[in-house]
């Protein structure tokens, strides 16, 4: 025996296999994790499908109404359980399967969004119903974000967890490049064809476009789901079961208020969402609809254009050098402080192309800070941590859109172009001075907490 495992070590063969090995692209070893691949395939095509009903829904109700406030409601409604049980989600997610938290979860929200496109199809599409549709919605929202980010780092080495991310985020740019596009020129292109909606005066026009939107983000849930029924992922022993679940809460969020980094760092998070999300999901539409004589096709113009921004920033995150270690946390406020900028110049924007315009360049500086962040943060969260700090990074996300979707609708009511401008001054302010933080200035130099990734 001892021979033959000379032999077999000595083998030039197995000595030119291990070293193609190591020499192997580190895309092509995450790519070769069939469980990878899959939650790849599955999830890129559903987060196109959402682009669908991210545009269409707001679409629907702005036709239906005239109203940017019963917009941001609509949107809000959906954060408040999102944010009511998000954090529920992510210490059940550390107790049991983040894939088996997803699969439920978007089986859930096709059952929804299947019922939503019947309703807009026959014409019985009334505001009220679009409202309790929305708040279920959120419910099944809030499971499902957290275990997507928590399922990664169980996919993946550790050293290839930013490969990881970039593969999936790239996805979901490209997604939010090509669905917004494909979604408006849909809803455009049945302009034309006109739905008489149960209790409004007149046919709506655009309306069988709408309906087919969400028809097409019917189909891909069910994709996805197919694809996380196919994945088998070993289910292992976590601490979390031990505790009850307001137990796990409360030391998720002990572990993040008692780290100066990270707390510094969640508070800029929830800044941008508020500061944000709610011009661009409020304000955007109001402005294709009132501002740019494109209409629809403007709106899917202008978030393409974002998306395909958010692309090439999750490009250059994995093709260029990192920041310094000692640069790393002010480098990434001041590529964040972009954003508010944008926000700014939007308010001012008269046309399509300059709206567009802005939208890619904001879109750089969002997806090139989410890979580093993200990374960053799952490499050192523990692995029993993990569902929970996700949780907890998508509560600062997007547990608070409520707020900034009621703040923009009502704002946006009064003077459109103040909004814009008030949010995204706020928005750099808060960012540069932050980057004057010694904790953030400390972010890449830190001792890692390493995770076990399986």
């Amino acid at each position: 025996m001892p021979a033959n495992k000379d032999f077999l070590e000595d083998n030039p063969l197995n000595k030119i296999n291990a070293q193609k090995k190591e020499t192997s692209s580190p895309f092509r070893e995450v790519l070769r994790s069939r469980n990878f691949r899959l939650l790849w395939v599955g999830e890129g095509i559903s987060l196109l499908g959402d682009q669908f009903f991210l545009i269409a829904l707001p679409w629907l109700v702005l036709q239906l109404t005239g109203d940017a406030f019963a917009v941001g409601a609509v949107l809000a409604i959906a954060g408040i359980p999102r944010a009511l049980f998000m954090l529920v989600g992510g210490a059940l997610i550390d107790r049991y399967s983040p894939r088996m938290t997803m699969l439920v979860s978007n089986l859930f929200r096709m059952a929804l969004v299947a019922l939503l496109t019947f309703l807009v199809l026959t014409g019985t599409i009334e505001l009220w119903m679009i409202y309790a549709l929305s708040l279920i919605f959120g419910i099944a929202d809030a499971f499902f974000f957290p275990a997507q980010s928590a399922i990664v780092p169980l996919l993946v080495k550790k050293e290839h967890l930013q490969i990881g991310n970039s593969i999936i985020q790239g996805t979901a740019q490209l997604s939010l490049f090509a669905g917004p596009l494909l979604a408006g020129s849909l809803i455009a292109l049945f302009s034309s064809e006109s739905l008489q909606i149960q209790g409004t005066e007149g046919a709506i026009p655009g309306t069988r476009g709408v309906g087919i939107a969400f028809g097409v983000d019917t189909f891909t849930f069910l994709v996805s789901a197919i694809t996380l029924w196919l994945m088998r992922t070993q289910k292992t022993q976590k601490k979390a079961e031990k505790e009850s679940v307001l137990s796990s809460i409360t030391a998720g969020i002990k572990s993040v208020w008692n780290d100066a980094t990270l707390r510094t760092f969640f508070i800029i998070i929830a800044a941008i969402h508020i500061l944000v999300n709610g011009p661009l999901f409020i304000g955007i539409p109001v402005l294709a609809d009132t501002r740019f004589a494109e209409g629809a096709a403007a709106l899917g113009i202008v978030f393409s254009a974002y998306g395909g921004g958010s692309l090439l920033g999750t490009i250059l995150a994995g093709v260029l050098p990192r920041p310094s270690p000692k640069r790393m946390g002010s480098s990434l406020l001041v590529i964040i402080s972009l954003l508010g900028i944008g926000v700014v110049l939007l308010g001012f924007a008269r046309s399509t192309t300059l709206a567009a315009l802005i939208s890619a360049i904001m879109g750089v500086a969002n997806g090139y800070v989410v890979i580093l962040f993200v990374t960053w943060l799952q490499i050192r969260t523990p692995q029993e941590m993990l569902g929970r700090m996700m949780s907890l990074l998508m509560f600062a996300a997007l547990g608070l859109n409520p707020i900034a979707m009621s703040i923009a609708g009502a704002f946006i009511k009064l003077n459109l172009t103040a909004t814009f401008v008030v949010m995204g001054s706020l928005l750099t302010a808060i960012t540069l001075l932050s980057a004057l933080n010694p904790a953030v200035r400390a972010m890449g130099v830190e001792p890692a907490k390493t995770p076990k990734p399986t």
